[in-house]
């Protein structure tokens, strides 16, 4: 059976005006993980990413630092459905158009809260005015999950980057839970975090879920 490892992007620009861009931590860690693979004489039959720069910069970092021979790297395939859900506009929803950066600023823990029953909402189909349902959402990451496991033969190694609300949207739907636990999952999910999915014919299951097997040492 093939395995295809889901990867959150590495650390962002959280608090700035561009969250979408890594930084030079985040860089680093998807370096680390590309040597993790490496080591473990991964080499990828097939890699893609969102849209989003972060997501596209960690996939590259990560085959970076993967000691094959030139061409062997499969190129970045983009799927959109990767992509993370607009998590400012659902805070603008929800609050009647508060400014994200200001309530991140002066209050980063109730920026957190709000954010949380904002996420809620729109699991609920409560939220109304979204640039996407919860449905939608789902719908989108099954899509580029098939479209990541299409042709898959035996022994295929997958690697897929997106964010922690996308692959926990995707994961709850592999295990059949709740929207609920999707929040819980996203609000968990750690920078370069890896979600191991065995890809079988007839169906896909979690293998892992959140590891950080390259940050497990000392100056990590």
């Amino acid at each position: 059976m093939a395995l295809l490892f889901l990867v959150r992007h590495g650390q962002a620009s959280f608090g700035s005006a561009d969250y979408d861009r890594l930084s030079d931590l985040g860089r680093q860690q998807a370096r680390w993980l590309g040597e993790y693979f490496d080591q473990r004489g991964i080499k990828f039959k097939r890699v893609l990413a969102g849209t989003l720069k972060r997501q596209q910069d960690t996939a590259s970092e990560i085959l970076s630092t993967m000691h094959v021979s030139p061409g062997e790297h499969p190129p970045i395939e983009t799927h959109a459905g990767l992509d993370e859900y607009n998590g400012e506009a659902l805070y603008r929803v929800h609050t009647g158009g508060r400014d994200v950066l200001e309530h991140q600023k002066s209050d980063y823990r109730d920026y957190w809260r709000t954010l949380k029953t904002a996420m809620h909402a729109w699991a609920a189909g409560t939220l109304t005015g979204t640039p996407e349902t919860w449905g939608e959402f789902g719908a989108r990451t099954r899509a580029a999950l098939s479209v990541a496991c299409a042709g898959a033969a035996r022994d295929d190694a997958i690697l897929v980057v997106s964010s922690g609300g996308a692959i926990s949207r995707a994961v709850i739907d592999i295990i059949n839970a709740p929207g609920a636990t999707a929040i819980e999952f996203n609000l968990q999910f750690r920078n370069t975090g890896v979600c191991e999915l065995i890809v079988g014919s007839d169906a896909t299951r979690l293998l892992s879920f959140n590891t950080l097997p390259h940050l497990d040492r000392a100056g990590r």
